[in-house]
């Protein structure tokens, strides 16, 4: 299957991609991923890309787009992937639609993780990282650590990030609703968009998402077997 997966941050779209992945034997294609990937490489893409945010200026769509047609170009990509954090805006998504015209290939899906607005701010306001290891992550209602402050796993000290604030998150979920979120009309008007609760525990929310693709996939089925 060939899937975009938006949503709001918070929506736990990074986690849900990675279960997702894997659960459909197909690659996890993530734009941050895309981008470390290339700086590091060194590749002409990666080195254009960086000389934009060292100035401090966002990457032109061109160059993230190109960026993903490589990606999508590579050969355990050939029956699928999961597109995570791309398309960002409806250009990007128009872009993306051309690109795979030319290939004779569309999309399967495009899955929506729905979380009410309060809920993304109470997800990432509450989270709480270890300065020694940014991997240890805990949270003030969902994984409280024992000792207040202190992280479980090293005894380092627990802090929240500058861009974890609520008033960061609102301005995030801002520029989401005005950038992004616009594309699920876009692709909604191809009859593409498959709406999920993101609310519950991580298996809960991978097994509606596994049971919306199965249904789209065996309706796409259905419908291409009747033409």
């Amino acid at each position: 299957m060939r899937i975009v997966l938006v949503g709001p941050p918070g929506a736990g779209k990074g986690t849900q991609a990675a279960y997702l992945a894997k659960n459909l034997s197909i690659p996890h294609i993530s734009t941050g991923d895309l981008f470390r990937a290339n700086i590091s490489r060194q590749t002409e893409l990666g080195k254009l890309a960086k000389s934009y945010m060292d100035a401090g200026n966002l990457v032109p769509d061109e160059v993230t787009i190109a960026m993903a047609k490589d990606r999508m170009e590579q050969p355990d990509a050939v029956n699928g992937f999961l597109l995570d954090g791309f398309p960002r805006n409806v250009s990007q998504a128009e872009a993306l639609d051309e690109l795979l015209r030319t290939e004779t290939i569309g999309l399967d899906a495009v899955l929506d993780l729905e979380v009410p607005e309060d809920e993304v701010v109470r997800r990432i306001a509450g989270r709480r990282i270890c300065r020694n290891d940014s991997a240890h992550v805990f949270h003030v209602a969902y994984k409280q650590p024992a000792q207040d402050g202190v992280c479980d796993e090293c005894a380092g000290e627990l802090y929240q990030r500058d861009d974890d604030s609520e008033d960061t998150v609102r301005k995030r979920l801002e520029v989401y609703h005005t950038q992004t979120e616009p594309i699920i009309d876009y692709y909604r008007a191809q009859d593409l968009v498959v709406t999920i609760s993101a609310l519950g525990k991580v298996e809960e929310v991978t097994g509606r998402a596994m049971e919306a693709l199965k249904a789209t996939k065996a309706q796409t089925k259905t419908e291409a077997e009747a033409r």
